[in-house]
């Protein structure tokens, strides 16, 4: 991701490409999908149902291979799970293990870390669970917290990676937790300097939390926009929300949302990113419809 690629570096690697096959039918998920993400970036995947962000996660994350081409990471073709990468999951109660505690659950993955000391990993998961507001129950079980709870603990990534790609996390939770979900979502990017790659259905969430937000279509997918937030650093639920140009960016990726739902052709290939001033909407590519 630092200086380097999701997707592929043109000129040099097929782009990736991803098909589904079955019951006599094929689908073709991705057809070519390029853009840059710098280190510290916090960049949102925005699209309709089908588009292919969560193909898109599986990808980065080693975890799927492309029906054909490469994808490219910090300038090398992914081959498997990423070294210094972590994943939430949409069905984050999935990835905890519901007979380990919550401090058990958190530190599993620094047992991977040879050489930290016992002590040393029972510092850095007390920090993690501070810093995410669950210093207080470290010793109950997943089935005893809440949704948003478990969903916390899910994020308290305390094996300190510096690429996080999350994959809807505010989706399964009502409308003040998600809320809340989202500040401390931007509060640990801002305080760990991660690298976030965060998809998701939500317009608003998109805009309220990224720097940049990407625009897909439907299958298959291709980047449509690419448009630069340009909302303060400091952002709160109810200034920012009702801010004058938090309406105008949301109205531009709203108004690319629906283009794609009613039917953008994707043959013209993807999008470049955009060169103008900050929200600038990305220049389309010339061809035939």
């Amino acid at each position: 991701m630092s200086g380097g690629a999701f997707g592929r570096q043109r000129d040099l690697l097929p782009p990736p490409r991803k098909v589904y096959t079955g019951r006599g039918r094929s689908v073709e998920a991705v057809r070519d999908l390029t853009f840059s993400a710098g280190a510290g970036g916090l960049v949102r995947v925005v699209g309709p149902s089908g588009a292919g962000k969560t193909t898109l996660l599986k990808y980065i994350a080693g975890l799927l291979r492309p029906t054909s081409g490469d994808l490219v990471l910090e300038g090398a073709p992914v081959q498997g799970p990423p070294t210094g990468m972590a994943v939430v999951f949409r069905e984050y109660g999935r990835s905890l293990f519901p007979w380990m505690t919550v401090q058990r659950n958190v530190e599993l993955p620094l047992k991977q870390k040879k050489s930290l000391s016992r002590s040393r990993r029972q510092e850095l998961v007390h920090t993690a669970l501070a810093a995410v507001g669950l210093a207080d129950v470290p010793g109950a079980y997943p089935w005893q917290l809440s949704g948003g709870m478990q969903q916390r603990v899910a994020r308290a990534v305390v094996y300190e990676p510096h690429i996080l790609l999350m994959d809807e996390p505010c989706a399964a939770v009502d409308a003040q937790t998600r809320a809340d979900l989202k500040d401390l979502v931007r509060s640990l990017w801002q305080r760990l300097g991660v690298t976030i790659l965060f998809v998701t259905h939500d317009i608003d969430e998109a805009v309220y939390l990224g720097q940049r937000v990407l625009v897909l279509p439907g299958s298959p997918t291709v980047v449509l926009d690419d448009v630069t937030i340009d909302l303060p650093a400091e952002r709160d639920q109810l200034g920012t929300r009702s801010s004058a140009r938090f309406a105008e960016l949301r109205a531009q990726v709203f108004g690319q949302i629906q283009r794609a739902k009613s039917g953008w052709s994707t043959d013209r290939g993807p999008v470049d990113a955009p060169t103008g001033p900050p929200g600038t909407p990305a220049r389309q590519p010339t061809g035939t419809r």
